[in-house]
This record gives structure tokens, C-alpha cells and sequence, in this order.
């Protein structure tokens, strides 16, 4: 028999769990990110690269180049994966690369990891971004439990321990920092557009980039904090179009009125 209810199929329904479908299950409790913009990281937090040295966050940070920051897990069965996969795929569409226009760090919040997972992880994401050259520019680093702690609550990224299932509960989100380690934008999910992680950065950097084009881009979106997207404005359009218009005009009519100034000059 075909649904008739004017609720969404499923709405207030009780599930498996005994739990209608806009009651949260409890392990979701805790988990989420709250969104933290202008926020200084500690750029003095030491963290263990994946050779294995223990560094200053500010070793990524050469105040010239904004930063990609994911945090997730490396041995995570699921999500941090996917986060990964779309982040890389997103940046094999993006013509920037990494450690010439911007970092990459993906850190795991998992004090238990260690560095021997770590370079591996970074290994299989070097062969599947596929652009030799730029492993300077990715960083995969796992750290102790207290600077762990610090930089999380930075970002405002919420987890917890799910012994249920043995692994860690969590959201994802790319984190975009400034080059002097401010958080600039959130981008979240596990599919990134290259065209908003391009204007993220453009963002941390307040938009200077070497191509006029870029910054013509950058000047007609605007990020939509609620889908976590950019938005072409309309309005952006019309301005720049009115001043394409007043370009052609005044090629046209200066011209004129100078050789109009001159004839008359001479009569």
C-alpha cells in the first residue's frame, strides 16, 4: 500500500536500537566539531614525524604557506580512511601541489600510533596521489596523549573511545590553517570539491596568489558556513560586469573626446 502519512518515511519510527529516528544513539554523544575560527594552534606542540624525529608543529609552517590539517587515525577501519581518499582525490584535481602552495598534515589522535604506522600510511597516499616531488609537503605525525589533547581542543574536534567496537568515534573535517597557524575554514565531510579546498587556501592567505585569474575566482564565492561549500555570488558578477562595461566604454570614448579636444584646439 502506497505511504500516505504526511511524515517522512520513517520519521518518528522507532528503530532496531528503540530509538525513534531523531533521538541521537548515545555513542554519538561527545563526537562532532565545533568549529573554532580564528583560533591560534600552538605551533610549539612537539609532534613525531613519520622518520621518526620529534619536531615543532611550526616545522610545517613557513608563514608564507597555508596548511591542510586532518586529524584522524591510522589504523581507523572506516572513516578516517574514506576522509583520505577524498581529500587526496580532491587534491589530484587541483593544479597546487603540495610543499609549493600549501602542506598537508595528517595527524592521528591516537597516542598509542607510532611512527612505523605512520610512514606507511604516508607511503600508500603518496602512490595513490600519483605526483612525484611532493613528499616534502606531506606530513603524517602521531604525538603523546597531552599534546594530543591541546591540539584537538584547538580545533574543536570531539571523539571518544567506542569499547563497543573497539575503535574510535568520530566526525571528519579538513581543517585549513593560516600560515601562521590560525584556523581559517572547516571543510567537512569525506568528499572535497577541488574547487573549495582552492578557495579554503586562497582564504588563509586572504586570496594572494600569483594569478590574476585565481583572484577573479576567489572574489565571486563565498563560503556558505552551513554546507561548508563556496557559493558563487551574484551580486560579485554584476560588478565585475559593470566594470567590464565602463572598461569598454572609456576605450571607446576617451579616444574620442581627446581627438575632439585637439580639433578643437587647432579651429
Amino acid at each position: 500500500m502506497a505511504q500516505t502519512s504526511s511524515q517522512p518515511i520513517g520519521s518518528g519510527m522507532a528503530n532496531e536500537s528503540g530509538l525513534t529516528s531523531t533521538e541521537k544513539p548515545p555513542e554519538f554523544d561527545g563526537i562532532g566539531i565545533d568549529e573554532k575560527l580564528g583560533a591560534q594552534l600552538d605551533l610549539n606542540l612537539k609532534v613525531t614525524n613519520e622518520a621518526g624525529q620529534v619536531v615543532p608543529l611550526k616545522s610545517f609552517f613557513d608563514g608564507n604557506k597555508p596548511v591542510i590539517l586532518s586529524l584522524v587515525y591510522f589504523n581507523c577501519p572506516g572513516l578516517c580512511n574514506y576522509h583520505l581518499n577524498g581529500l587526496t582525490e580532491g587534491l589530484k584535481k587541483l593544479e597546487w601541489s603540495p610543499g609549493q602552495k600549501f602542506e598537508v598534515i595528517a595527524m592521528s589522535f591516537d597516542p598509542k600510533e607510532t611512527s612505523e604506522v605512520a610512514i606507511k600510511k604516508k607511503d600508500n597516499y603518496l602512490k595513490l596521489y600519483g605526483r612525484p616531488g611532493t613528499e616534502n609537503g606531506w606530513h603524517f605525525v602521531t604525538a603523546d596523549a597531552e599534546t594530543i589533547k591541546k591540539v584537538t581542543e584547538t580545533v574543536g574536534f570531539k571523539y571518544k573511545w567506542n569499547a563497543k567496537d573497539n575503535d574510535w568515534s568520530h566526525a571528519s573535517a579538513a581543517t585549513i590553517l593560516s600560515p601562521e597557524g590560525k584556523i581559517s575554514r572547516y571543510l567537512h565531510g569525506i568528499i572535497f570539491e577541488p574547487r573549495d579546498v582552492k578557495l579554503a587556501l586562497m582564504d588563509a592567505v586572504n586570496g594572494k596568489t600569483s594569478s590574476i585569474a585565481d583572484r577573479l575566482v576567489w572574489y565571486c564565492f563565498h563560503y556558505d558556513a552551513s554546507k561548508s561549500k563556496y557559493s558563487l555570488m551574484a551580486f560579485r558578477l554584476v560588478q565585475m560586469g559593470g566594470g567590464l562595461i565602463m572598461l569598454i566604454l572609456a576605450a571607446f570614448l576617451v579616444p574620442f573626446y581627446l581627438r575632439s579636444k585637439r580639433e578643437n584646439a587647432k579651429a
